[in-house]
């Protein structure tokens, strides 16, 4: 297990999917974790049970992110409850397929709102919290080589590859992907390093809420490595994004998806 002992982390969306496993595997490797959550309180609650039971602190907070002042205001309650901030993952976010015909503004902004003006103003509020932690510990510790903050955007494979009816939901991805490049550079000064994970296929609860027909066989065979991914395996990546081990590492947007963005869709079996 990567060490991220007594490190102070903030998951917005984590109440359940990949949130979820992020959040519980940064447990496992030692963190203490604020769990965000919206409509998923039944989920965040088991995920709250989770973590606590490996002898780590929990709390979870309740809001509304399409709100800006919500944003602001779920960054600081988590730092006031760690004693500071470590690491930001800004992981939550909508996905709701519609043909570009009719997609209205308020589908528009509901998408954006949620899956990028979050993450701006979540990474914005946290850069304080972030820097004086980094004051903190190098205060406790004379001659403390602070590794730095973490701030980690959860991105998706269709910020760089198309789909029907994902028009605005990959534009979110798109603009978290370039953010996530603009920050690091920002930020590089106060040594808080900013990375984004682009997860492909990775089996979530919703799958089988939104579509009764799928099962795990038809999630396999949609992915090149021949199994779908799992929430955990998203959250041993993040792992080390906030570990000290990272530290060189910023500004990179990292694909975990069994080799979907690189393997060519054709269909070998035409015949020319």
């Amino acid at each position: 297990m990567i060490d991220l002992k007594n490190k102070l982390i903030l998951v917005t969306g984590s109440g359940t999917g990949v949130g979820s496993g992020i959040a519980t595997t940064f447990a496992k490797c030692g963190a203490d974790i604020v769990v965000h959550y919206n409509s998923s309180k039944n989920e965040a609650e088991k995920t709250k049970e989770i973590i606590t039971s490996l002898g780590r602190r929990c709390k979870l907070i309740k809001s509304n992110l399409k709100i800006v002042e919500e944003c602001r205001n779920t960054v600081d309650e988590a730092a006031t409850f760690l004693g500071g901030l470590d690491a930001l993952v800004n992981n939550a976010g909508l996905t709701t397929p519609k043909d570009i015909n009719d997609i209205d503004e308020d589908h528009f902004n509901d998408i954006f709102f949620l899956n990028f003006r979050s993450y701006f103003f979540c990474a914005q509020q946290a850069i304080k919290h972030l820097t004086k932690r980094g004051e903190k510990l190098s205060e406790f510790k004379k001659k403390y080589n602070w590794a730095g903050g973490s701030i980690v955007n959860i991105s998706s494979v269709h910020g760089k590859l198309g789909y029907p009816g994902h028009s605005v939901y990959a534009s979110t991805k798109g603009a978290i992907n370039s953010f996530t490049k603009q920050l690091s550079v920002e930020l590089i000064s106060k040594h808080i390093r900013v990375n984004a994970i682009a997860p492909g296929t990775i089996e979530v609860p919703s799958y089988f809420e939104k579509d009764p027909s799928y099962n795990r066989e038809f999630g396999n065979s949609m992915v090149p490595w021949g199994r779908v991914g799992l929430p955990e395996e998203v959250g041993y990546l993040a792992a080390y994004l906030v570990s000290d081990l990272s530290e060189f590492m910023t500004g990179e947007i990292i694909h975990i998806d069994g080799g979907l963005t690189s393997a060519m869709n054709l269909n070998t079996d035409k015949k020319n």
